[in-house]
């Protein structure tokens, strides 16, 4: 916590934590004994010793959205989210404070400095008292002494002071008995307060008192920490019922009923019997409801703490993103989709692809948000003002992408080609699209078309997803150009892929490597009566996976000699399988003899081609291409990404006229993203 946002995100995740605490303990108050009641606000310590939205997370309500809108509308700042990096405040001023977030900051400081000192300056006071107090008279000290002894309870220095309402223990290191001077004290208030020393209750105390200054300005977590106070007594009054019996209960609440009207005010490292006349009447009305509790309740009150605590600690991610529609003002709307955007973040690689292309297709700004860094938040919220635009190339920002060339084709989805692990834990990958229609002036620069149905024109971009903090971004690494793809079974062959060569003699060979990723949630099905078809899913999912991916290759040879040598070949044959730099040269399989063709389960492939068979139709041979086979594979389903990253390099034996002329070592010559 360093701002006033980042103190208000901590606070009311804190609140949000209280409530379910409050409701909680309010059905289970005749449930849980004294001591589970007590152990409950754990749950809320443990909320206030932990940096708010921790892993993205809330409790209740989700309290980074609301602090986001509010801080977003207020200053219409967003380059930076509010993050809360300690549970107390963290005061960070380059000068004096300047604007009215600083100078909320600053308040909020002092007020925390002002309790502080107000306690301190308190407990210091209280000290000098019990100094200038006497011991305790030799009567007192025996009675003290007895009354542990019997007990089997710790004792402490006693000293009588004057004016004191009540007998407390003070401090924590080197705690005191103090006694009302001139007064007869009762051996039950004795064991109170020795129970309170026996268990270190002032620490408790300086706890709840510490919880009030850092958050003096919210009135419930306030509330909530005078009935831990009041709880941290009701469990010290059922230790001592405990140890009581029948008469001796019933004196021990006249004893509490004769302090109810006493104003005391408690101090932090104390512990005391008298707690405010309130607080002594809901002691009172406990201790009416008096009883053993036996050995099982303590397992139902683990259970319960550790039910409890699953909702505060844990909470719930944000389900749906807000994209400015609804029943908000018309002037709120952009703002409560941008902080929308920018606290439900992408926690998956595949979702921040997903999240990007759909930002793509749908032409929504909020998408975009969602997966872009956050230095860029500033630029697109100046530029596109999170406005419903019939174009995004209206749009005038670094981050957008640049569609002038085409339109999208938005319900035929998207594909991810050539996915691939790199650098720091990035991935990269092609994003591929299918216009709607391209540019006149565009298609004039493409190859003509061959109306065949395998052809068809194509929009890519490559991108790269990497995780920036506790989320993942996507960062263009080029803009979108058009293309004419080429889909056939061994892959698109319009598309990029990795190109992998080697020469042996008068021929190159070449193997093409390619990979296509699908997202789980890339289409749904509309179920008719009597079929369903699939229609392409715009709903975020921010977590997603890739749940399928699929490669394929392409082997050929390409002859770069004479038209008269080229006469005295017969057949064309080779084997490949993938390699990897440092191992053992793998066993390739024969080609075979003939038009003959296969591949295995581990990528390696095989093929021969008669040179007869080939249609040159009166071409001259001179860089014709013999086809040596294609294969494919790759899987689906399960929990874990399919990722099918490109080979260090492939080993090949090349054969000409049915003999091996040559062992080959293929190298990539073409990366798979341009």
């Amino acid at each position: 916590m360093s701002d006033i946002w980042s103190f208000l995100l901590q606070t009311l995740t804190a609140s949000g934590a209280a409530a379910v605490l409050l409701a909680v303990k309010a059905m289970l108050r005749d449930k849980l004994s004294p001591r589970w009641q007590f152990a409950a606000w754990g749950v809320l310590g443990l909320v206030l010793a932990v940096p708010a939205g921790l892993g993205g997370r809330y409790a209740l309500v989700n309290w980074p959205l609301a602090v986001e809108f509010l801080r977003s509308l207020l200053t219409e700042e967003f380059g930076v989210l509010t993050r809360v990096s300690a549970p107390v405040p963290l005061p960070q001023f380059a000068g004096p404070p300047r604007t009215g977030a600083e100078w909320a900051y600053a308040v909020y400081l002092a007020g925390t400095v002002f309790f502080l000192g107000r306690y301190a300056v308190s407990y210091l006071r209280l000290r000098l008292a019990l100094r200038r107090g006497t011991p305790a008279g030799e009567a007192r000290a025996a009675l003290i002494r007895e009354t542990a002894e019997g007990y089997g309870l710790p004792v402490c220095p006693a000293v009588e002071v004057e004016g004191l309402g009540s007998a407390f223990i003070c401090g924590v290191l080197r705690p005191v008995l103090a006694l009302p001077a001139g007064e007869e004290t009762d051996e039950k208030v004795l064991l109170h307060e020795l129970l309170h020393l026996r268990h270190r209750d002032a620490a408790w105390g300086l706890l709840i008192c510490l919880l009030r200054c850092v958050h003096w300005c919210n009135p419930l977590l306030w509330y909530c920490a005078d009935l831990a106070g009041n709880d941290l007594e009701s469990l010290c009054d059922q230790r001592v019922l405990e140890r009581l019996e029948g008469e001796e209960r019933r004196d021990y609440g006249r004893i509490l009923l004769s302090m109810a009207n006493e104003k005391y005010a408690r101090t932090p490292g104390t512990s005391s019997m008298a707690n405010g006349g309130k607080n002594i009447r809901r002691r009172i009305e406990a201790i009416a409801r008096f009883k053993r509790y036996p050995a099982g309740m303590a397992l139902v009150g683990v259970c319960a703490v550790l039910v409890l605590a699953g909702p505060c600690l844990v909470g719930v991610r944000a389900q749906g993103v807000y994209t400015g529609d609804g029943l908000l003002p018309q002037r709120l709307r952009p703002y409560a989709a941008m902080a929308s955007a920018r606290t439900t973040c992408c926690t998956t690689y595949a979702g921040a692809f997903d999240t990007y292309a759909k930002a793509v297709l749908a032409e929504n700004p909020v998408y975009l948000a969602m997966c872009a860094p956050l230095e860029d938040q500033d630029r697109l919220w100046i530029s596109a003002r999170l406005r419903r635009a019939s174009r995004l190339e209206s749009w005038d920002s670094v981050r957008m992408p640049r569609l002038e060339s085409f339109t999208v084709d938005w319900q035929s989805g998207y594909w991810i080609y050539n996915l691939r692990p790199v650098e720091d834990g990035a991935y990269e990958g092609l994003l591929v699209l299918e216009p709607d229609t391209v540019a006149p002036w565009v298609e004039k620069e493409l190859p003509p078309w061959d109306g065949t149905v395998h052809s068809r024109y194509l929009a890519i971009q490559p991108l790269r997803a990497e995780k920036q903090g506790d989320r993942w971004v996507v960062l263009p690494l080029g803009d979108f150009q058009v293309i004419q793809g080429d889909e056939r079974d061994t892959g698109n062959l319009g598309l990029p892929a990795w190109v992998y060569e080697a020469r042996c003699g008068d021929f190159t060979l070449r193997m093409r490597y390619q990979t296509n990723s699908c997202a789980s949630d890339m289409y749904a099905f509309f179920d008719l009566p009597n079929s369903s078809i699939p229609v392409f899913d715009f709903s975020l999912h921010p977590d997603g996976e890739f749940i399928s991916s699929y490669y394929s290759t392409d082997l050929t040879a390409i002859y770069n000699g004479t038209p008269a040598d080229w006469v005295s070949i017969r057949s064309v044959g080779a084997s490949s399988t993938p390699w990897s730099f440092g191992d053992e040269r793998p066993e390739l399989e024969h080609p075979g003899i003939g038009n003959t063709s296969g591949s295995s389960s581990a990528g390696g492939e095989w093929g021969t081609r008669y040179t007869y068979d080939l249609e040159l139709s009166g071409r001259k041979p001179h860089g014709i291409e013999v086809p040596l086979g294609g294969s494919g594979g790759g899987g689906s389903g399960g929990t874990e990404p399919w990722v099918y990253p490109p080979p260090d390099c492939y080993a090949a034996d090349f054969y000409l006229n049915g003999e091996k002329i040559g062992e080959l070592t293929l190298l990539v010559v073409e990366g798979g993203l341009q």
